[in-house]
């Protein structure tokens, strides 16, 4: 069943892919552009920040981690990479049913500043079209994997309507697989506006309870990537 819904999925794609293809012009340079919309952080006047989470592998933490932002009471980010929800679709609907903002992480996981704007264009829109499919959001932020983009990113982004959003703050937790660095580096300087990006892994997991306390204890509300930008 699985593995059908997978094989429905990436076939509900590829049709509406087809469907628009005709409408893109391609574009295979960089150019030079002075968009605005690349955020590192929010808004720096309001004592609000956000612990934006990147899912790509894997479900077996996330769980605990969306029990563990219940308990706080907390609303969040989670960019999803396309790849994941068209194997996890139940997965991406238990994050979204919780009331988390759901954010575009691409699809395969790959370095946009070495994508063409075709390629660029692809693994947004694909990501659009597959989570408005599943879940019904139209989402309007996008996270580059790895951090990577560069001009083209960023225009193609803004044609789809995106912000492109980067970090203030990075746990590193993907690598690091140590509760007390984790949770160091998501608390140190913490100020107003500021992103604070991590993973779904086991240690990531063990710090959160006591980074979203320390965020409470501080004056601070922890909430959505759009909340602490607009």
């Amino acid at each position: 069943m699985k593995k059908l819904r997978i094989i429905t999925n990436t076939i509900i794609v590829a049709i509406l892919v087809g469907l628009t293809a005709i409408a893109i012009p391609f574009n295979n340079s960089v150019k030079t552009s002075s968009n605005p919309n690349i955020i590192r952080q929010g808004d720096t006047s309001q004592n609000k920040v956000c612990f934006m989470v990147n899912v790509y592998w894997g479900t077996e933490f996330i769980v605990e981690m969306l029990d563990i932002f219940d308990s706080y009471q907390v609303k969040t980010t989670f960019f999803v990479g396309g790849s994941w929800v068209a194997k996890n679709v139940d997965m991406a609907k238990e994050i979204y049913s919780r009331g988390h903002e759901i954010g575009n992480h691409g699809y395969n996981h790959k370095d946009h500043d070495k994508l063409s704007y075709q390629r660029n264009y692809d693994e947004i829109h694909k990501t659009h079209l597959l989570v408005s499919a599943n879940l019904g959001v139209e989402m309007n932020l996008f996270a580059p994997p790895s951090g990577a983009y560069n001009d083209t990113t960023v225009e193609v982004a803004t044609s789809l309507n995106y912000k492109t959003i980067l970090w203030t703050h990075d746990t590193v937790d993907w690598r690091d697989k140590d509760t007390d660095l984790i949770y160091n580096r998501a608390t140190k300087n913490l100020s107003n506006g500021d992103l604070i990006l991590m993973h779904p892994t086991k240690n990531t997991v063990e710090a959160l309870g006591s980074i979203l306390a320390y965020t409470q204890n501080k004056g601070f509300k922890a909430t959505t990537v759009t909340d602490v930008i607009s």
